[in-house]
């Protein structure tokens, strides 16, 4: 029989946890979005944990909602994974950017940049996303349509891809005799004349220690999913129920087939928010006691806002009017499209009071599961185990105690399983997730086919 598959763990990091009301529970709280003391303090936990990669979400633009109501993503994600690059040895370091904003030159160079300083062990997310603050910051009128904004970002990945092959190793010579250091015929320079980027020549930084870095994009959106299924290793999604979590699966497993490409080389990593306890009980205790620090009439505004709804038309601990919910629908905004869909999926299989929609996570958006670290464990490889994931990007209730319980916890128990390594056997990002060594096809038969050419 074939082995069961390994599974892969990241860790989406803020500075206070993913609770909208952990912060209210550490000190000094005020200072945490810019300190880099505790983004040391929960790499290090992760890190201890053999965990495969810390996540960098970010947001371009000024202050986002979030900011108004809690810790929020203060620090540019290259700079602040840098400083983290120089204080671990083995975790992968995923940075987030946009490919709506910017030029696709920089973002090569600094992620190529990361790669070698961190030995490895970079990773870049896609985002296609264009919010009106990021658009005000940026001096922009209006975005754009869903087709132009995926044309941008296949414009965006092919330049970015290219760079990153341009200057192989080979080309450095340094050649003492003929005064040649690197040699101009040996690079592999790129023209590429778009509709939104035109850019021409090599990238200074040479290819990587991982042949290219990790590439990861986020969505869920059918566009999302044909773009992550050409170009992505390995894709973050937020599936809230297991039959939608299959289907997401199967469906970004055979698109990656349509481009040639072994489905296995494409990773599923739904985002996952477990809260710990020694049991199912101390579990549901520790939730409680966060959640009595929520602002539940913001909650409920923001429950009613994805159902294009009043608040007043959804009594807190009454079902959820899903009949005039669904009536609604074509007054949803784009934006709360997916997080409405998600909410009503996990509301329609628990029979779900408001209450209980506005206390699961509708801010960060992923699925809660609590209980005790067996529970945790058993969920996480049930998921892997019937084809809905090959692993999770981990939110952490509060930093780092909730790390800490993961860690010491539910990894020990996956490792006992086999499931889990207990100890990193590779030095780069694309060993801990069971990806090969990229190798350009130009070279040699490619062991991936990741951001090629159209």
């Amino acid at each position: 029989m074939p082995a069961a598959k390994p599974v892969r763990l990241g860790v989406n990091v803020l500075a206070s946890g993913r609770h909208d009301a952990a912060w209210k529970t550490l000190p000094d709280a005020a200072g945490l979005s810019s300190d880099i003391d505790a983004f040391i303090r929960i790499a290090k936990v992760a890190e201890r944990g053999k965990i495969d990669a810390l996540f960098l979400a970010d947001g371009p633009g000024g202050l986002v909602d979030e900011a108004f109501h809690r810790p929020w993503r203060a620090l540019d994600p290259i700079t602040l994974l840098s400083a983290l690059s120089q204080v671990t040895e083995r975790i992968g370091l995923v940075a987030t950017t946009s490919t709506i904003f910017g030029h696709p030159y920089v973002v090569a160079r600094q992620i190529a940049t990361l790669d070698h300083i961190s030995k490895g062990r970079a990773a870049w997310n896609i985002i296609t996303s264009q919010s009106p603050v990021a658009l005000a910051a940026y001096g922009l009128d209006q975005g754009f349509d869903q087709e132009e904004r995926y044309r941008r970002a296949s414009e965006f990945a092919e330049i970015v891809t290219g760079l990153w092959d341009s200057l192989p190793n080979a080309a450095i010579v340094a050649d003492h005799a003929r005064n040649v250091f690197v040699d101009e015929q040996a690079l592999r320079p790129i023209d590429i004349q778009g509709k939104h980027f035109r850019t021409k020549g090599s990238l200074s930084a040479p290819v990587g220690p991982q042949g290219r870095p990790v590439i990861f994009q986020a969505g869920q959106s059918e566009d999302s999913k044909a773009f992550g299924a050409r170009y992505a290793d390995a894709l973050f999604t937020g599936q809230r129920v297991i039959e939608g979590g299959r289907k997401f699966y199967a469906d970004v497993k055979a698109l990656a087939r349509s481009n040639g490409r072994n489905a296995d080389d494409l990773l599923v990593m739904p985002g996952l928010f477990p809260i710990v306890g020694g049991t199912e009980q101390e579990a549901l205790r520790r939730k409680a006691d966060l959640d009595a620090g929520l602002d539940l009439d913001f909650l409920h505004g923001e429950l009613a806002r994805h159902f294009a709804l009043d608040p007043d038309d959804l009594p807190l601990d009454e079902p959820l009017p899903f009949a005039r919910i669904e009536a609604a629908e074509p007054r949803v905004p784009i934006a709360s499209r997916w997080p409405r869909k998600q909410i009503l999926s996990e509301a329609v299989t628990y029979g779900w009071t408001a209450r209980q929609a506005a206390l699961s996570n509708i801010i960060g958006g992923h699925r809660m599961v609590v209980g005790a670290p067996e529970q945790i464990a058993a969920d996480i490889l049930h998921w892997i185990d019937t084809g809905a994931a090959d692993g999770f990007n981990l939110n952490i209730d509060v930093q780092t105690s909730g790390l800490e319980d993961i860690v010491d916890h539910v990894i020990p128990i996956l490792q006992k399983a086999g499931r889990f390594r207990t100890d990193y056997t590779g030095q780069t990002l694309r060993h801990h997730l069971g990806l090969a060594h990229y190798v350009d096809p130009r070279d040699a038969e490619p062991v991936r086919h990741v951001g090629t050419a159209a």
